[in-house]
């Protein structure tokens, strides 16, 4: 069937293609941008995530590989026994709360900070107990590091 129009209906049918041409590539711009966005955030998440060894480490009670993450010097506190320490120091202090605590789980339960530095606020299960440990994670020579380290007993 071959439909003939007038010039009339010929200029109206030109102008609404237009306007669908329009919107699809409005539509279309739309698409891309949304999935850039769902791209790079997948990608930050998926290659960002500072607290992912930490939390695989802590989990297994392997102070050794946690100590990596440990700046040079930091301070680690410990059912409020506090100490201001290096990494060596406090590696063999993570191997002591871990002899006695042996882990059996453990989860961030929140997170936050800036581009330089982020903090973590997670649940370890150790030794039948439950504690609560902070980290507090800052940049040295462009790698992050454990700046801070807080272990309490929840009661």
């Amino acid at each position: 069937m071959l439909y003939i129009c007038s010039g009339a209906e010929f200029v109206v049918l030109a102008q609404v293609f237009q306007q669908k041409t329009k919107m699809k590539k409005y539509l279309v711009s739309i698409v891309v941008a949304a999935a850039s966005l769902f791209c790079v955030n997948t990608y930050a998440q998926s290659t960002g995530d500072v607290f992912s060894p930490i939390v695989k480490y802590l989990e297994k009670g392997d102070a050794e590989s946690l100590s990596a993450w440990f700046a040079d010097n930091l301070e680690i506190s410990i059912f409020s026994r506090t100490t201001d320490t290096s990494r060596n120091q406090a590696k063999q202090i993570m191997k002591s709360f871990f002899k006695s605590y042996t882990p059996r789980a453990f989860e961030i339960s929140h997170k936050a900070g800036r581009p330089n530095m982020k903090y973590a606020l997670g649940v370890l299960t150790a030794g039948g107990e439950i504690f609560q440990v902070t980290i507090f994670v800052g940049i040295k020579d462009s790698e992050y590091k454990i700046q801070q380290m807080k272990i309490e007993r929840i009661e």
